[in-house]
Parts: C-alpha cells; structure tokens; sequence
C-alpha cells in the first residue's frame, strides 16, 4: 500500500519534516505501507488557489499534476501541520483547495500536529473543521500532537526520555489504525456507491 505524507510548514529546515521523516521511517517498519509519496510545502510552494485550476490551465496542470498522480496512487494520508500562531498554515489550506473527490475522497487520513510547546490543538480542529467537505477526505478518530517537538522523535542528540518514549509508542498505535482503515476503506471505495455527478460537493 502507499502512503502520502503531507508536511504543510513552510519552513526549511522544519520541526514538521522531521516529524514526517520519523512517521515515515516508522510507517515503512512497522505497517503495511512499503510504498510512500511525500509532498513537503517547504520545497514545492503552490501559489494561491485560483478558478484557472479547474479551468484545464496548462501551467496549472504542469504544477498539479504530480501531485494529483502520488495522491491518486496513495491509499492513505498523513497530513502533518505545524501550529502557527494558533492556526494551521497558509500553504497547507490552500493546498486542500486544490483537491477532489477523486484524488482523496474516501481515503483515510492520520492528523499530526506539531507545537513548540504545549498547544498543537488548534491546526487539528481546523482541519477537521474545514478541510474535508468536498474533497470527502476521511480524518481517522486517532490523531497525534506532537508537543514541545524539539525535545523528542529527535535522531540525533538529546530527547526527554519520558515522552520521546511516548510518542514513539503512540505514534506506532496511530499508523496501525490508519492501516487498518486503510485496508477497510479500499472495500468503501470498490463498493461504486461512493461518487454521483449530482452530489459533488458536500453540504
């Protein structure tokens, strides 16, 4: 199976790449994923949204269309969001206005949020909120926050023993559930019941 690992901070280098680095790195380990498409909005900015997207612009479908084929091919999402000042990032919302249904929809996706200190909890319920009605991307009941990012998951140098050892567990715990629901919802998708040309968006 693939896994598409988003990393929306803007930032290079980031506390969030890091964090995608060890979720992949524990993902091809420890589940099913041996395959994996990783788009890191550091080094591939999207330029603001704009109706020539769905208008068949050629320089728009040169920019997408990479991203729309390792999206297609995933089975699941990891979408990681850095908390900037109690939101999730420029980049990476404008980056869900560029999706459709037939790109994620009904493909689960492991929310990760990552704070400097003890927050993290706002990017995740804005995207939950707002980030999913008309693509139909499916946020999986498990999410991981990432809190006080520079003392732990760190490959080199000093970790707080305590919670570096916390997340590494938890975060094992979290990929098995996107597996698993990555597994089931394959079946939702081959069910044929899921796309109807009347009902593109949702409500």
């Amino acid at each position: 199976m693939q896994c598409a690992i988003i990393c929306g901070s803007h930032r290079k280098p980031s506390q969030s790449a890091k964090v995608a680095d060890f979720l992949q790195q524990t993902a091809r380990e420890q589940t099913t994923f041996d395959r994996f498409y990783r788009l890191d909005m550091a080094d591939q900015p999207l330029p603001l949204w704009e109706e020539a997207i769905w208008s068949g612009d050629p320089a728009w479908k040169a920019r997408l269309n990479p991203i729309r084929e390792g999206l297609k091919a995933s089975d699941a999402l990891i979408v990681i969001s850095p908390e900037y000042h109690g939101m999730a990032p420029a980049a990476l919302k404008n980056f869900f206005l560029m999706l459709n249904a037939q790109l994620v929809g009904h493909k689960p996706a492991l929310l990760v949020a990552v704070s400097s200190g003890p927050g993290g909890a706002y990017p995740i319920a804005e995207l939950r909120m707002s980030s999913y009605k008309n693509n139909r991307l499916c946020y999986i009941p498990e999410q991981l926050i990432i809190r006080d990012v520079e003392s732990v998951l760190n490959p080199e140098g000093e970790n707080d023993p305590e919670a570096d050892t916390y997340f590494r567990e938890r975060s094992v715990f979290a990929l098995g559930v996107l597996e698993a629901y990555a597994e089931a919802l394959a079946q939702v998708r081959a069910s044929g019941k899921l796309f109807d040309e009347r009902f593109k968006n949702g409500m």
